[in-house]
């Protein structure tokens, strides 16, 4: 018999002078023992404890209640409040600190336990089951490598690719719109211009589906690992007229009706226990009868989008489960569904046609929105809704994503697969869970451990622990008796049934007279419950108890100090004070049709002088057409293009107000340079377009953007537009019919060299 092993293994067989007198071995690669189980492990986004069907809503979500019937529901899971800080702990199986995602990539800071870059001492579950013979998949959302190294000329050893996964299709940030979705395949980020009737999610799932296939094509056994991590609901609240429609005034009595009654259907399927208390709206969430007419109208026509973006999303994955089912797939497959974080209130108190509007500290701007109030959904809005649906999306907790009470960490847990007792199906539990489970769950149903040394790498520790034995039976102990909490310097401890809180300001918004980023952190009140009793944190026992509440404050630090929760820092911008991943210039050059540049790395104009400047050359014939350099889109950006052969300037303020010079003759065929200039004045700035050296409009901007055009995707192009356009005056990817040499950007200053002058005598005289 002829021996096999792996490959790096010495080999076993025998190396003679000649064949006769050796012993051949053929390396080969693992393979999992017959009828080892796939597993799919879906997470939405932005989704509260509350609205799923089976935890209480009254939202249409089959799919999802169909895996609860089938499976189990867990009452007391639990996140980190934030999405790249749950999806590093969920896919490691190591606490967020640990994997240095101690807060979302884009906000890092130069800690350990911040600094966005997943160490490899953390292996992700996925790379381990693909050495161990698995297929592995990634699809949707990732958001788990630094923002510096979102871009093409990035090492991608955090990108799906370089994390365990052989196959991945998604985007690589936060968000991104779900009709003109900015898209990677594998390790390129690709052009891509969306067909009619898009939409992301059901692009995310026909791409599942085909993964699935195109690996049973090739090996009818193999199991897989699939990552599915939809963009949806995170704003932008987007899906088709269709399937908001069916929610037509179902909201129209607000968010406290709301609340009240799914809290009572809470309690009848013991998703909450009967003896549990419904906690108080705050004060900053404002009573729905005293909102006015339009309000009343706007934000309960914004929920009806939400709700239809969930059923929406509930139906795509009804799609793939369809697939799993009638391929034979199901039966011996995990099916995992979570939330990342409670749900949203980055729609502030009244919501939002832009959510851009948070990324630049703005105030929301309510007359725009409601104007839109037909198109909420649509392509034209990047909508999220108010704050008040985001505290009742998180019934029956308190306050919301980003924040350490139940609100903020307190999510769905779906579990179903081929372990669970027929008698078992569609039970709640009631363990104490963490996103930190997931992984060693997963490895735990595989029977796959995770090593010690991962491809020469000593490992961290598992924080987490497999939850497979409470599958079994109610009766299973607690597996988790301790469990700390930390975002943006809110702070929680759970430990044996009891849980210390203390919220602390961002400084981004405040809810209350007093909240304050820079209150010293000794200074936060630290709040104390019995949440074996007190789920829903109603009876404050800090005076009543002040040894407990001094036991869990120095177990919190204790905790913190284990795994890298420290400093605390509340206020962060977008990783400020990191050093540039590619070094500041002068003067930055960009060439046509090559993918879009991310924001992080792109030249930022915002607020300083500076000029752009293109070489082109205009055919024979029909004038032409087309987008010389664009950066951002319908909800913020700038663009220089040619329109009908008319060179045209466009500033696009948040969607709010679009600025345009164009020019008044038709450019002749032959060389040409275009260029503008932009001066700022404080929030405004005074630009001017030019062709061939003169001076051919001007005008005014009277606002302008502070940090961001868009937190995730609309990068900046050459030569075209991606995703949405910035110009109501054309339609993306609006490419350019002429030539374009090159575009420079100068933002050296003024009065500096002359670059135009330069540019403009190279190319018109060669």
């Amino acid at each position: 018999m002829v021996s096999t092993y792996r490959d790096g293994d010495p080999f076993p067989g025998v190396v003679g002078t000649t064949l006769a007198d050796s012993t051949p071995s053929w390396p080969m690669s693992p393979r999992p023992a017959a009828g080892a189980p796939n597993v799919v492990f879906v997470v939405l986004d932005d989704v509260g404890y509350a609205q799923l069907g089976c935890f209480g809503s009254d939202l249409d979500t089959p799919t999802f209640d169909r895996l609860a019937a089938a499976g189990l529901r867990y009452r007391q899971f639990h996140t980190t409040a934030m999405c790249s800080p749950t999806r590093a702990a969920a896919l490691t199986g190591r606490n967020h600190h640990t994997c240095g995602i101690g807060g979302i990539t884009d906000l890092a800071m130069g800690y350990p336990g911040f600094n966005g870059r997943i160490p490899k001492s953390c292996a992700f579950v996925p790379a381990v089951l693909r050495d161990e013979g698995w297929a592995t998949f990634a699809i949707g959302k990732w958001h788990l490598c630094p923002s510096d190294e979102t871009h093409v000329a990035a090492p991608r050893d955090r990108w799906p690719l370089g994390q365990g996964f052989e196959r991945y299709y998604g985007f690589i940030g936060a968000e991104t719109s779900q009709y003109a979705p900015d898209i990677v395949v594998d390790n390129s980020p690709i052009n891509f211009d969306p067909p009619d009737d898009y939409h992301l999610s059901e692009d995310l799932v026909d791409q599942a589906i085909s993964m699935v296939d195109d690996l049973r094509n090739a090996d009818p056994t193999k199991p897989f690992f699939m990552y599915l991590a939809f963009g949806a609901c995170h704003s932008p609240h987007q899906v088709a007229p269709e399937w908001i429609a069916p929610y037509r005034g179902q909201f129209d009595d607000g968010w406290d009706a709301w609340r009240a009654r799914v809290f009572d259907r809470q309690q009848a399927m013991g998703i909450v226990p009967t003896d549990a208390v419904l906690s108080e709206r705050p004060e900053w969430v404002p009573d729905w009868s005293t909102l006015d007419d339009n309000e009343r109208t706007l934000f309960a026509r914004m929920m009806e989008v939400f709700a239809g973006f969930l059923t929406h999303t509930d139906a795509q994955l009804g799609r793939l489960v369809d697939h799993l089912e009638h391929t034979g797939e199901l039966d011996n497959t995990w099916i995992i569904v979570i939330s990342d974080n409670g749900a949203s209130a980055e729609g502030g108190p009244f919501g939002t046609f832009n959510e851009n509007f948070l990324f630049n500290a703005l105030p929301h701007d309510m007359d725009k929105t409601f104007s839109l109030l037909d198109e909420l959904g649509g392509p034209n809005t990047y909508g999220h809704y108010p704050w008040g649906w985001a505290f009742a999306g998180n019934t029956p907790y308190k306050r919301w994503k980003r924040e350490t009470h139940e609100g903020g960490i307190g999510d769905p847990f779906i579990i179903s697969g081929p372990g669970i007792p027929d008698s078992e199906l569609g039970a709640v539990r009631s363990h104490y869970t963490h996103a930190i489970d997931i992984g060693a769950t997963v490895l735990d149903a595989c029977g796959v451990a995770m090593p010690t040394v991962f491809h020469g790498v000593p490992q961290e520790p598992l924080a987490g622990q497999s939850i497979l034995p409470s599958t079994l039976t109610a009766d299973a102990p607690e597996h988790r008796t301790t469990q700390y909490y930390e975002q943006f310097a809110c702070r929680a401890i759970y430990h044996e049934g009891w849980k210390a809180v203390a919220f602390h300001s961002m400084g981004i918004v405040k809810y209350e007279e007093g909240d304050d980023a820079n209150t010293p952190f000794d200074q936060d009140r630290w709040e104390l419950y019995h949440v074996a009793v007190d789920p829903s944190e109603t009876d404050d026992l800090a005076a009543a108890d002040p040894v407990k509440l001094r036991f869990l404050q120095d177990l919190w630090f204790r905790e913190a100090g284990r795994y890298g929760a420290l400093p605390l820092q509340s206020a962060r911008g977008f990783a400020m004070g990191r050093p540039h991943a590619i070094p500041e210039r002068d003067l930055y050059e960009y060439r046509p049709g090559a993918i879009a540049v991310t924001e992080d790395i792109a030249v930022n104009t915002k607020l300083r002088p500076h000029r752009v400047i293109a070489t082109i050359e205009v055919p024979d014939g029909e004038p032409c057409s087309g987008a010389l350099l664009a950066q951002g889109g319908r909800f913020g950006g700038f663009a220089l293009y040619v329109l009908d052969g008319v060179p045209h300037y466009t500033y696009n303020f948040t969607g709010l107000e679009q600025t345009t010079i164009a020019a008044t003759t038709v450019l002749s065929p032959g060389r040409h340079v275009i260029s503008f200039e932009s001066i700022p004045d404080h929030m405004a700035a005074d630009v001017t377009l030019s062709v061939d050296g003169v001076n051919v409009g001007a005008a005014r901007v009277p606002r302008t953007a502070l940090f961001r055009f868009a937190l995730h995707g609309e990068g900046l192009c050459c030569g075209y537009d991606d995703g949405t356009p910035v110009s109501d005056l054309y339609e993306s990817p609006f490419p350019f019919t002429g030539t374009i040499d090159r575009v420079v950007v100068d933002v050296g200053g003024s009065p500096q060299r002359d670059t135009e002058a330069e540019f403009r005598h190279a190319w018109l005289t060669q």
